[in-house]
Parts: C-alpha cells; sequence; structure tokens
C-alpha cells in the first residue's frame, strides 16, 4: 500500500467526516459514529470506531475496534457489530472501505437503536398489565366459598365474643361492689324474646281448656234484631200464663 493512496482516503473521509474524524498517524484513524436515526433522545448513543491498516490495505481488512461514547454497549452487541464489520468488510476487500464501513455501522447502530426501544416499550407494557391485574386482583378480592364463609365465619364470632367479654370485664371494674351485683343479676334474667320462645307454644296449650263437643260461635254473624228477636222469644218461651177457669 503506498502512503499516498491512505493520504487520497484520509482526504476523501475528512470532507464527509470535518467533526467526527480524527487522524492518530499515517495509519490509524479514529471516527465517532451516530445512529441515523435519533429514536431516543433520553438515551443517546454514539461509538468510536477506530481503524487501523495494515501495509496490505486495501487487500486485507483494517483492524477495527469499538469504544462507546454515549450510552452503553453490550458484550454481545459488541461483538455483533464487529462481525457484521467484518463482513462487509471481506466483500470490499481490494477496494478503499472506511466509508462503506461506517456507513453499515451507522445503520447497524440504528436497527440496535430501534430494537432497544421497541424492547423498552415491550417491558413497560408488560409491567403495566402486571399492574393492572395486581389492582384487579386487590379490589376484586377473594372469591367467597361455603367453606372460606364458615370459616370467617367462626373467625368472627370468636372475636365478637372475646370483644364483649373484654369490654364488659372493662365495665364492671368502673362498678362499685353493689353495681355489680345488680349487674350480674340483670345480666341472668331471661329477655323478652327468650321468654317468647319459651311460650311461644303457650297458645297450642289452651287448645286443652276448651271442653269437648263445644261449638265455637262466630258472635258477628248475629245483628241486634235477630239478637232481640232471640230474646222476645225466649221471653214467651219462659213466661207465666194464669187462666180464668178454676
Amino acid at each position: 500500500m503506498s502512503a499516498e493512496v491512505l493520504t487520497e482516503e484520509f482526504e476523501v473521509l475528512e470532507s464527509i467526516y470535518p467533526t467526527e474524524l480524527s487522524i492518530v498517524s499515517d495509519r490509524e484513524i479514529q471516527i465517532d459514529v451516530e445512529p441515523d436515526e435519533t429514536i431516543d433522545n433520553d438515551h443517546p448513543f454514539k461509538l468510536q470506531l477506530s481503524v487501523h491498516y495494515p501495509d496490505e490495505y486495501p487487500d486485507s481488512l483494517p483492524h477495527l475496534t469499538l469504544v462507546a461514547i454515549e450510552g452503553e454497549l453490550e458484550d454481545t452487541e459488541h461483538e455483533a457489530l464487529l462481525d457484521s464489520l467484518t463482513e462487509v468488510g471481506e466483500e470490499n476487500v481490494g477496494m478503499a472501505m472506511t466509508f462503506t464501513l461506517v456507513s453499515h455501522l451507522r445503520e447497524q447502530m440504528t436497527s440496535l437503536v430501534r430494537k432497544r426501544a421497541d424492547q423498552l416499550m415491550a417491558e413497560e407494557t408488560e409491567k403495566e398489565r402486571l399492574a393492572i391485574e395486581a389492582e384487579e386482583a386487590r379490589t376484586r378480592g377473594t372469591p367467597v366459598t361455603v367453606e372460606s364463609f364458615k370459616a370467617w365465619k367462626i373467625k368472627f364470632t370468636r372475636e365478637m365474643t372475646q370483644k364483649k367479654a373484654k369490654d364488659e370485664e372493662e365495665k364492671l371494674r368502673a362498678l362499685s361492689p353493689k353495681e355489680r351485683e345488680e349487674w350480674k343479676r340483670a345480666a341472668t334474667r331471661p329477655t323478652g324474646r327468650q321468654l317468647f320462645e319459651k311460650n311461644k307454644n303457650l297458645e297450642h296449650d289452651d287448645d286443652s281448656f276448651v271442653e269437648e263437643g263445644a261449638v265455637s260461635v262466630d258472635i258477628s254473624q248475629y245483628d241486634r234484631s235477630q239478637l232481640r228477636a232471640h230474646e222476645d222469644d225466649d221471653d214467651d218461651g219462659d213466661g207465666v200464663h194464669f187462666s180464668d177457669s178454676d
């Protein structure tokens, strides 16, 4: 490789990348490379491509090195980019290839940025889905079954009994001895409901006092005229009649 050929390529590269190109030596350059498209301004991404030209260039590939200037570059991504550059370089052996390599790197960086954006969006969507499911599960609660309701009822009754006993104990502490005795006697008296349930069959027991063969009479079926007529008949039948005969 003649120095004149490489110098000519450097001049072309300087005209294309006036601010991105740095000439390290007569056989090495560095170029700052960014994606063709800016997809996520919050996550800038820039790489530095170092190109070292061997004596056999362009009939042999230059030695390439990638370093992240802005953003991050995973090891797998770094390896994939270098493999892709090597493949393109092998297709252009025998020709000045630096511009072709840089253009290809810009395209690959754009694809990488898009892939990252899609992955980030998928992660955010999954987080949102999980958050919605968690909120629905929280508001929906646990489905009630017969077994779970029985268990809850037992627990609830036990807690209420304990609370009532505690409240009564605290209430008794505030009473005088005489008031405690009165309270205990009142607590042992049956309630109205208890008395009712105890005597709920009383109306059936009253049937035993009715004489056998008795007929029930509905007095509402008689009006006053009928009642008066019955009374007159009774007077005629029971009155005493006197005769003129001896």
